[in-house]
């Protein structure tokens, strides 16, 4: 399984990079899979660096916060107007039930966009185990200040090359405080993709919105994670400081997402 970075500035996009996107790729031993976690800001024309738009196989939205989700928007306009003629059928969609709507929303069109031709709209139901390809992703309630948040634990199982398979674990925080469900969601991931949008001493007083590097890290010694990769750092966070405070609680291997850098799961 590869975790490619599209995007993972904070809140909005940054100079050297786009919103949360993260694309993951994968092998059933016929063909590869490749399912987007979160579509962002500016994600979507980074994203066609990396792939051919018709080759998603699905997005898993965390949340339907603009830099998460809002980039949804411009992928309808690729698959409903290519005037070519779309070949990659309809995109199925995993976020918020009000997902839909938020989309109709962003699209202002008068009558509204018929996004059902485009996309499958499936509403999470936490806990829930779902299949596809080679991938097997649940939703875990996190918090946030918003309707429904959500971590992403997404498990893979691929053919090892001896005949056997082995099996992967990523997890992706979404947007949250510290909480139970973090914990859960991440626990044994051999890949903790987690927020740190704070720092401590001065955004710590702030409940129920983001981590800090210290959070991060205390949620990946507590799920028992293998690895801890930070993410959404906003423009004006110092990396080196969100490490060094994930390090006071967290002594496994750490580091920071970069756009456009991939990662062996």
């Amino acid at each position: 399984m590869k975790l490619t970075i599209v995007g993972c500035s904070g809140s909005f996009p940054g100079p050297s990079s786009p919103a949360s996107c993260y694309l993951v790729t994968a092998n059933d031993g016929d063909r590869d899979w490749r399912i987007l976690l979160d579509l962002g800001s500016g994600s979507l024309g980074v994203l066609q660096r990396y792939m051919n738009l018709g080759d998603i196989d699905g997005v898993l939205l965390s949340h339907l916060h603009p830099d998460h989700c809002i980039d949804l928007t411009g992928l309808h306009v690729a698959v409903h107007w290519d005037p070519e003629g779309w070949s990659g059928g309809r995109i199925p969609v995993w976020g918020p039930a009000a997902t839909k709507k938020r989309i109709e929303i962003a699209l202002d069109m008068e009558p509204p966009a018929d996004l059902d031709e485009d996309f499958e709209f499936h509403a999470w139901t936490a806990g829930e185990k779902v299949e596809l390809g080679p991938f097997t992703f649940e939703a875990v309630p996190v918090r946030h200040p918003i309707a429904e948040a959500y971590a992403i634990r997404l498990e893979c199982t691929e053919p090892d090359g001896t005949g056997g398979v082995r099996r992967r674990v990523l997890t992706y925080s979404g947007d949250t405080d510290s909480c139970p469900g973090l914990v859960e969601a991440a626990a044994e991931a051999d890949l903790f993709l987690c927020e740190a949008a704070y720092h401590e001493g001065r955004d710590d007083a702030i409940d129920g919105v983001h981590l800090t590097g210290l959070r991060a890290g205390q949620a990946a010694r507590d799920a028992g994670a293998r690895r801890l990769l930070l993410t959404h750092l906003p423009v004006w966070n110092d990396a080196n400081r969100s490490v060094e405070e994930a390090q006071r609680a967290y002594d496994g291997p750490i580091a920071v997402a970069v756009s456009g850098v991939h990662y062996q799961i």
